[in-house]
């Protein structure tokens, strides 16, 4: 800081002002034009759709690697996305993270990211966790698994998300609500695989079955799971083994879905990040990205979050079902997006709660 005002002192003639009043006052003004600038350098402002106790722990220890503050503001992921295009290059966001490529991709196609060149992304997340210009990059995965009451369901019972329409579940399955973002992505990978028809009877199915059992939060689905207020429910993994974590002896498990020979795999999903095109303050930005892709934030999201670390060197939590273990869906991250708009009609067309 003091390099910066002494440079500044020798390049501005303020010396050459006579009277003693104006030489003080043109100095001030000065020092004050310079301060905020370098205060600004050393805070990134991140909106993030997250949230906050499942981001904010590797926000922190960031800040306690660099220096470098962060200002976080957390909402929904959608908010966010058209905040972000109605505020425009005057955005005060340096940095967008959410957890849904298809809103990762929008934001791209909507152009508020910049393209990101950096042998760090490269070395650390594969390429089809991340855009194809590295304008988002993915940091961790999820999957959308069928959790039941081990007193209420036997496992084998269930082999497919597409056996929870079935009508012997009637009453006695918990799902996300019509608005959820998990579950706009979940039933655009399921139209993709088997199509428009069958996927219209399988939302129909969902909604009969689940009735009022509706739910806004996946960890409510996972309380009236454990409470055997309903035997199954859908949410991403990363819930159903956050609460045993604390409540180990919870009579909860999870079957990994859609495993069986012609199943379309387990529906995956990535957290992602961004750097927003207009910011100024690239390279802080660039090094948030370099942290969060590194085996330290990806240890993060692994042991805090119970999410599966993206770095092919860091290894889940032990207590997940093993990645190589199971098959994910062919469908393209980077297509949630093109599919979100008719996936929302055939929602909205179902009467989906």
């Amino acid at each position: 800081m003091s390099r910066s005002l002494h440079k500044a002192h020798r390049t501005t003639p303020c010396t050459n002002y006579h009277p003693h009043i104006g030489i003080i006052t043109t100095c001030i003004v000065l020092l004050f034009s310079i301060i905020p600038n370098i205060a600004a350098a050393d805070q990134l402002t991140v909106y993030s759709g997250r949230a906050e106790r499942l981001i904010k722990p590797a926000l922190d220890e960031f800040t306690a690697k660099t220096g470098i503050q962060i200002a976080l503001l957390s909402s929904g992921t959608t908010e966010l996305v058209n905040r972000m295009k109605a505020e425009g290059d005057r955005s005060p966001a340096d940095v967008f993270i959410t957890n849904d490529a298809g809103s990762l991709e929008l934001a791209r196609t909507a152009g508020l990211f910049r393209p990101l060149s950096m042998r760090e992304i490269e070395r650390a997340i594969p390429p089809q966790f991340r855009a194809t210009d590295n304008s988002w990059i993915g940091l961790s995965g999820r999957f959308w698994i069928i959790t039941y009451n081990t007193r209420m369901v036997k496992p084998d019972q269930i082999k497919s998300l597409l056996d929870l329409a079935d009508p012997i579940w009637k009453g006695k399955l918990a799902i996300p609500n019509a608005g959820s973002e998990y579950l706009h992505a979940g039933v655009s990978v399921i139209r993709a695989s088997i199509g428009d028809d069958r996927t219209k009877k399988f939302l129909e199915g969902l909604r009969d079955n689940a009735g009022t059992q509706v739910y806004q939060k996946s960890s409510q689905i996972v309380e009236a799971v454990a409470k055997g207020q309903v035997a199954l429910g859908i949410v991403n993994h990363y819930y159903v083994y956050r609460h045993l974590a604390t409540q180990p002896a919870s009579p909860i498990a999870v079957v990994m879905p859609d495993q069986q020979e012609g199943g379309m795999g387990a529906i995956m999903n990535v957290a992602g990040i961004g750097v927003l095109k207009h910011t100024p303050r690239v390279e802080q930005a660039k090094l948030l990205v370099e942290f969060l892709v590194a085996q330290a934030g990806q240890k993060i999201f692994a042991d805090l979050d119970k999410e599966y670390p993206l770095h092919p060197e860091v290894q889940a939590d032990q207590a997940l079902v093993e990645r190589k273990s199971f098959r994910a869906a062919m469908v393209p991250l980077a297509k949630l997006a093109e599919l979100r708009a008719p996936t929302l009609r055939l929602i909205e067309e179902v009467g989906m709660r």
